[in-house]
């Protein structure tokens, strides 16, 4: 843990397990530092890398009050793994891995903007207490989404750890759910903060008092979109169970580990109860499992949590980045993409579309391995957090 001195502007001290941390990101933590509603100190995991207004991989506790942006515009998202009983050599052949991969396209939505052809059926949403005064969020873009992927860094991989067996994992989150309601209630708290004039370090960092109808319904709200993300990455994991029984008939699944990294929850700590915010961060109990996957062609962690008081009983959500989406498509070569992905099977690069417009001449190799941390140096900079328990490596990736 590297201790970092706190500036004079600064109320709360800052505590980071990231080395090298960016100017923007350093920017963004004294920010929160200084916010009138966080308490005690912020902490930033190894893979801390800029967000918007709070950085990714940074845990803070919030007293009697949500912030919107603190938790992000995915609720929700997070990772589930599998454990089957299934020796890796069975996916040896690559053109056994290739074919899984179609099935799966062919089962499970991928991508922005794909979704099911019809609505889907969850006790969820009928089952859902609507806020007073608040909104009925499930749209008819949410009842197809439910079981799907998504874009971005989400994916699905089948992977095979240390000691020779297959180990299946994805990522992914509420979808568009969680970014409408972010979206709603971060302008709701601008626009709150600015009435009264909240002294705000910066307005990206608006907040709701909890006991206002605002603040309990984005708490409420933000709790179906946890929901709706756990039920999410269920339903595509069924699917994926499915897909590998038809490859490996008979096999048995151990244990299954499904986990969120953006999220408010409220906890002890220090004595006191907090909304502990974490944006890019899992929760890393004594004892709990959870998982850090790392980029498309590197290693992936199951790993139970030290309980860390400092941390807020946290860990890192993954490798981190080091080079902006447009950064990596600038600035790397398909060729030099592949070889860093030698012996994993996945899809080709396509076009890269900056901002949903087509960028012409570049391609998308924003999730290669190159464009984020490498994951054993995250791994070893959070020893005091988490203990490392099973390393997966990608034997096939399906990014969204």
């Amino acid at each position: 843990m590297k201790w970092i001195k706190n500036e004079p502007s600064q109320r709360i001290p800052i505590f980071s397990w990231c080395q090298n941390l960016e100017q923007s990101a350093m920017q963004q933590a004294q920010n929160l530092a200084s916010h009138p509603v966080i308490h005690h100190h912020v902490a930033l995991m190894p893979d801390c890398h800029t967000g918007m207004g709070m950085p990714i991989g940074g845990v803070i506790a919030v007293k009697d009050a949500v912030i919107p942006n603190a938790v992000g515009v995915d609720i929700g998202c997070g990772m589930v793994a599998v454990q089957p009983d299934i020796p890796a050599e069975h996916f040896a052949e690559m053109s056994l891995r290739r074919e899984l991969l179609k099935t799966l396209k062919q089962r499970i939505p991928v991508g922005e903007g794909h979704s099911h052809a019809t609505e889907q059926a969850w006790d969820g949403f009928e089952n859902r207490p609507v806020t007073e005064g608040g909104r009925d969020w499930p749209s008819r873009l949410d009842r197809m989404n439910l079981g799907t992927l998504g874009g971005g860094n989400h994916f699905i991989e089948l992977q095979k750890s240390d000691d020779g067996f297959i180990w299946l994992m994805l990522h992914s989150g509420s979808r568009n759910l969680g970014h409408r309601i972010e979206t709603h209630y971060h302008r709701i708290a601008q626009k709150l903060n600015a009435k009264y004039h909240a002294p705000l370090p910066d307005t990206e960092l608006a907040f709701l008092p909890i006991d206002s109808e605002d603040g309990w319904n984005y708490y409420a709200d933000m709790q179906f979109a946890l929901a709706y993300a756990l039920e999410n990455r269920r339903r595509m994991m069924a699917v994926f169970k499915e897909v590998v029984l038809g490859f490996a008939p008979g096999a048995a699944f151990l244990q299954e580990v499904n986990i969120h990294h953006n999220y408010a929850a409220k906890e002890e700590h220090f004595g006191q109860t907090f909304y502990v915010h974490r944006k890019g961060a899992t929760s890393a109990r004594r004892d709990e499992t959870g998982i850090i996957p790392g980029s498309m062609g590197t290693a992936s962690y199951i790993v139970r949590g030290l309980g860390n008081p400092d941390s807020f009983t946290s860990c890192s959500h993954g490798a981190g980045r080091v080079m902006s989406r447009t950064a990596a498509c600038q600035n790397l070569t398909a060729a030099e993409c592949d070889q860093a992905l030698a012996g994993v099977v996945y899809d080709r690069w396509k076009p890269y579309q900056a901002k949903y417009r087509k960028s012409k001449g570049l391609l998308d190799l924003s999730e290669a391995p190159q464009a984020y941390k490498p994951i054993d140096d995250v791994i070893d900079a959070e020893r005091d957090l988490i203990e490392p328990l099973v390393r997966l490596m990608p034997l096939a990736v399906l990014k969204g």
